[in-house]
């Protein structure tokens, strides 16, 4: 499988993965070229045996050697990078797009595993374990009280399907330790969040990274959404660093007419493989919306690119990250692998969204400041382009390459000019963590509320907004809140509610005042 992704590390232990991939060389070289090249492969060999034999001290070579890989990939690319052994099983199972494991979101908090929120059916919540739960041992494994590596602690929840584990809990709210026998299953990694009405007519999807399940996710939610009678469809892939290049292709495929292009990309040698539509597009008729940010990336520019250069929808939000290049994964023998660069992609107008990179890896990734500095996240105008990549859609719309793809309509960001960090700072596990700690201390604090009563609660007081100003000062942030104030209360009340209600809830709170949602959704003038 191709990958279209940003190498990004997931919160609670979820990370991105695909296939691999053989490859097999056409035109040998001449022999003195082969002669010569080998003979550099011999030579980092025996230095690595020289090191093993002769060196003063001991060295581990492994290390030596995964450095030695690290280094050659940074010269390379941005995207070309080496994953060790340790890792590769976890990003190989986020992109399955589920495990085998008890079901519970979690973190530490102080010196313990604490559960913020069973998953909705999953083996634990079956058993009795509720959100709030300590988990002091696994079987007869003590997990509190000491600092256990994630790898570590997840080889002691993970499984076989269908087997059991005693988990010892100590429960707060009652003061008391219990014992639950838990078996394990399968666990669904989701990668669309949420499909819902937003509005008369309209629906949304929000998908956060393209897994192996994720087509599949979507349709179930596109047809559910059908059968409700949307004309108007919104995919919002803000924040969505990207991922199988192949799932983002299957999307797009359901938005456009037969044999329109999709995307095409070209190798080393030259060689083009374009992708088109197929006759299966189940809403080739309805308005499309497709929402981006500086954090949507590769297959999400995909995706996007192919609605717009096809005049298909419009483009909502702020310029993407800039992406524009294939990788496939390569396995070592040892459970490593290798993510290698083997082609550019192309939007079906011909242009590459890939931003430049010749300035080195820590500057390609450090682009967006430069963003901010110029004031790109607040004015349209203020976005580069050059005249240079222009391209014309087939109705005549200007669209250009060479670093992201830049919004049909521009967004800016949900701040006061300024207040970035606060913004960002929203879209960061502190929040969750925060929530959770506040109902930690009182469990029964919206004991027996409905929704509306919790919203009428939480619009009542701004008790939890000056908590949470406290709560990142004592972090040692110093961040000015007050001007991003209802910003703030959104984000807070939308993960109480996901903590108390589910997920759902929380998309219910967030998208009500959310930006772009209302810029479709008012009426024009």
């Amino acid at each position: 499988m191709k990958f279209n992704s940003k190498y990004l590390p997931i919160v609670i232990g979820a990370t991105f993965a695909l296939g691999t991939i053989a490859g097999s060389v056409m035109n040998a070289p001449a022999n003195d070229q082969l002669l010569a090249k080998n003979y550099s492969k011999t030579k980092l060999n025996k230095l690595i045996d020289f090191i093993n034999t002769e060196y003063v001290d001991s060295v581990n070579t492994d290390s030596i050697v995964n450095l030695t890989v690290d280094n050659i990939l940074s010269k390379l690319d941005p995207h070309s990078v080496y994953i060790p052994p340790s890792e590769q099983a976890e990003v190989a199972e986020s992109m399955k797009g589920d495990f085998v494991g008890i079901g519970i979101n979690f973190y530490m908090y102080k010196d313990s595993v604490a559960i913020i929120k069973p998953v909705e059916n999953g083996p634990s919540a079956k058993a009795g374990i509720k959100s709030g739960d300590r988990i002091l041992f696994a079987g007869k494994t003590k997990l509190y009280g000491r600092k256990l590596p994630s790898d570590s602690l997840f080889s002691k929840l993970k499984g076989l399907q269908g087997s059991e584990i005693e988990l010892t809990v100590f429960r707060k709210s009652e003061q008391k330790k219990l014992k639950f026998k838990v078996k394990r299953d399968i666990i669904p990694i989701k990668s669309v969040d949420a499909s819902l009405l937003i509005g008369n007519n309209v629906g949304y999807i929000k998908i956060n990274r393209f897994a192996e399940t994720t087509f599949n996710e979507f349709k179930t939610g596109l047809t559910r959404l059908k059968q409700k009678g949307i004309q108007s469809l919104v995919i919002d892939l803000r924040d969505n660093g990207g991922g199988y290049m192949e799932e983002a292709i299957a999307i797009a495929d359901e938005f456009l007419k037969d044999k329109q292009l999709i995307v095409f990309t070209k190798s080393k040698n030259g060689s083009t493989e374009k992708t088109y539509a197929t006759k299966a597009g189940s809403f080739e008729t309805g308005k499309v919306y497709v929402f981006i940010n500086e954090n949507s990336a590769s297959a999400s520019e995909i995706l996007a690119g192919a609605i717009q250069d096809n005049d298909r929808g419009t483009i909502v939000g702020r310029r993407s990250f800039g992406k524009g290049l294939v990788q496939r994964e390569m396995d070592f023998n040892d459970g490593s692998a290798v993510r290698l660069t083997v082609a550019r992609y192309y939007t079906p107008t011909g242009r590459s969204i890939q931003k430049p990179y010749k300035k080195g890896n820590e500057e390609y990734f450090k682009e967006s400041e430069s963003r901010i500095a110029t004031g790109e996240f607040y004015a349209k105008d203020s976005i580069k382009v050059a005249d240079s990549l222009k391209f014309k859609t087939p109705k005549g719309k200007i669209v250009y390459g060479g670093g992201g793809i830049v919004p049909d309509v521009f967004v800016p960001l949900e701040a006061e000019h300024g207040n970035e960090n606060v913004a960002y700072l929203l879209q960061t596990g502190i929040v969750g963590h925060f929530v959770f700690e506040e109902l930690d201390k009182n469990r029964n604090a919206f004991a027996g509320d409905s929704f509306a009563d919790f919203l009428a609660k939480m619009k009542s007081s701004d008790l939890y907004f000056k908590k949470f100003k406290n709560y990142i000062l004592m972090t040692g942030l110093d961040l000015k809140m007050d001007k991003t104030k209802a910003l703030v209360n959104r984000h807070i009340t939308a993960e109480f509610a996901r903590q108390l209600y589910g997920e759902l809830y929380y998309y219910d709170v967030i998208l009500k005042e959310d930006a772009m949602i209302k810029t479709i959704l008012t009426p024009k003038k």
